[in-house]
């Protein structure tokens, strides 16, 4: 693969529709689009409708509106094109055979249009791991935090950081020229520090959102616990208004996690079925299933303890389960020769609701709702999001308190650590040398992008 060649793909989604959309980056773009639009010049940045004719023969491939788009004033900082056909299957094909056999055009791979563009300086890194989560968002609050990358939000933040360590770095070399000074390096040092210092509280509170913020691009991790039989399936299916998990009266059905996506408030919302909770289970499997259960609890970002008026011990809330709301499930069942429940049954909001006749279910998916947005409709600004960006922020802090653990007098190793952080911050967008994380961030991206 070189990235000498030009590149072609289709950008648009596969399936049927009105049109697909052809895009074409490199040198030969414009020789290419001239091969095929028959007619005048094309005038840049000017969407024309052509016949496109296979060159060899003269056989008309398609009406289409092309655009040819001169480099550096792309996309991808090149020369490109881009052929708006009609989307049918002969079509593309017809267009795709004369494309593959034109010498130096090749077939583009994932995310190599977006690599071009990184590497000539059209976007930074951030911008561009903002554009692959935006190409996948599923929701208005994903769509907006990947906005906020893509956008160069978070890329002016991080830049604002490492711009501070490289005035700090001389601030350091210039106390180094004159140490030989009485008293300069005891002045100058804690104020280096306190810069320092105050820096890393920057970064550290941007990285304490960051795994909250990250539950928006994954999806906030909600389970429903409870002991068996409390109706945790039927809640999951009726919530999903779809048979998502299998109901049965026998105790200990439900041996794995089930998950449904949700969209709760704009927040994606993974809520997760798990099994029933309880000591003494005999059947191995069964265990199993407790043990996830208990592992999926540990890791959720919210609980609902499901209850249930006709199994006994439902109300007490197992210990390692800390409920945001607490669901009296089978509430149709309520009469005088069922007991009633306290009212006082966890820390968590209690609703009543009956999975069988919908009744609560509302109330439920706006207490969900509230919940959810208090914990994480704020991190739509978090500026630190992907792991890869948690980990370098991580490793920068990491230096930057090793440099202050040196005293005023090691001020060469003081600047290295700053010099070492600077240049750490720097492959967040790219500023600094970041081959080895190209490949897993545009692998990530579709064809055509």
């Amino acid at each position: 693969m070189s990235s000498g060649d030009t590149i072609y793909a289709l950008s648009s989604g596969a399936g049927r529709a009105a049109l697909s959309v052809v895009r074409l980056s490199g040198a030969l773009s414009g020789r290419v689009l001239a091969g095929l639009a028959d007619g005048p010049a094309l005038i840049p940045r000017r969407l024309t409708v052509k016949n496109l004719r296979v060159p060899d023969t003269g056989e008309v491939l398609d009406r289409a509106a092309v655009v040819w788009l001169p480099g550096p004033g792309s996309y991808t900082g090149e020369d490109c094109a881009e052929l708006h056909v009609h989307a049918s299957d002969a079509v593309l094909a017809g267009l795709f055979a004369v494309l593959r056999g034109w010498p130096g055009v090749r077939l583009a791979v994932a995310g190599e249009f977006t690599r071009r563009a990184v590497a000539n300086g059209k976007m930074d890194l951030v911008e561009a791991e903002g554009l692959c989560d935006l190409l996948a968002a599923r929701t208005g609050v994903q769509r907006r935090q990947a906005l906020g990358q893509m956008l160069g939000g978070a890329s002016s933040e991080f830049d604002s950081w490492r711009e501070r360590l490289l005035l700090i770095r001389a601030d350091i070399e210039a106390i180094v020229d004159f140490a030989d000074e009485d008293g300069v390096a005891e002045v100058a040092g804690p104020r280096i520090d306190r810069e320092i210092a105050d820096l890393v509280k920057v970064m550290e509170a941007a990285l304490c959102l960051a795994q909250t913020a990250s539950a928006i691009r994954s999806g906030v991790k909600v389970v429903l616990a409870g002991l068996p039989n409390t109706g945790k399936s039927s809640l999951l299916n009726a919530i999903a208004r779809r048979d998502v998990a299998l109901v049965s009266a026998i105790p200990g059905t439900t041996r794995d996690v089930i998950e449904v996506g949700l969209d709760i408030g704009g927040v994606p919302v993974l809520l997760t079925d798990t099994a029933g909770l309880r000591d003494g289970a005999s059947d191995e499997i069964e265990i199993a299933g407790i043990a996830k259960t208990r592992r999926e609890v540990s890791a959720s970002d919210l609980n609902i303890w499901v209850a249930a008026l006709d199994v006994a011990g439902s109300d007490v809330v197992a210990p390692q389960v800390r409920p945001d709301i607490v669901v009296l499930n089978k509430s149709d069942l309520k009469n005088e020769n069922l007991r009633l429940f306290r009212n006082d049954l966890g820390r968590g909001d209690v609703v009543e609701v009956s999975a069988k006749s919908g009744a609560g279910l509302d109330e439920l998916l706006a207490k969900l709702s509230e919940r959810v947005k208090e914990r994480f409709l704020d991190m739509e600004g978090a500026v630190v999001v992907t792991a890869r960006q948690r980990e370098i922020v991580e490793q920068s802090i990491r230096l930057l308190n090793e440099s202050l653990r040196h005293d005023s007098q090691a001020l060469e190793l003081k600047a290295e650590d700053v010099r070492r952080a600077a240049e750490t911050i720097g492959r967040l967008t790219g500023r600094t040398e970041v081959e080895e994380w190209l490949g897993a961030i545009f692998s990530r991206f579709c064809i055509g992008k």
